[in-house]
């Protein structure tokens, strides 16, 4: 999995330690070739901007988490660049640990810790 922030924050997406392996880097860093065989990105919606200006080819897998719960432009912003889901920070922990495991096959899932924190449907389609 590719963590696509420019914070330098341990836990700039607050995904709270999942058990898969990831590559946490800026926007500006990470290899064309990093981004095309990932199975699954999140990109921290404060590194939008660096983002599209790679000018990056759609990418299945690309999950857009919100940290500024207060920015109603995000879901065009995350249409745009072709975007899977967009999720709150914290919220939906349980629903994301699962995306995870199934991008990385399953390899990685330790289903108590997984289905114990409640719900794991997907997160409401945004409007």
């Amino acid at each position: 999995m590719l963590v696509i922030s420019d914070s330098t924050d341990d836990d700039s997406v607050g995904l709270r330690t999942p058990q898969v392996p990831c590559l946490h880097l800026p926007s500006p860093l990470f290899s064309a070739e990093e981004y095309q065989c990932t199975p699954l990105m999140l990109l921290d919606d404060r590194s939008y901007t660096g983002f599209t200006l790679r000018h990056l080819p759609h990418h299945p897998g690309l999950i857009v988490i919100l940290v500024d719960s207060d920015d109603g432009t995000i879901s065009p912003r995350a249409a745009a660049i072709g975007a899977e889901a967009v999720i709150r920070a914290q919220d939906n922990l349980a629903w994301l640990h699962l995306r995870l495991h199934d991008a990385t096959d399953c390899r990685y899932a330790h289903w108590e810790a997984l289905l114990a924190g409640g719900p794991a449907d997907p997160p409401p389609a945004s409007n």
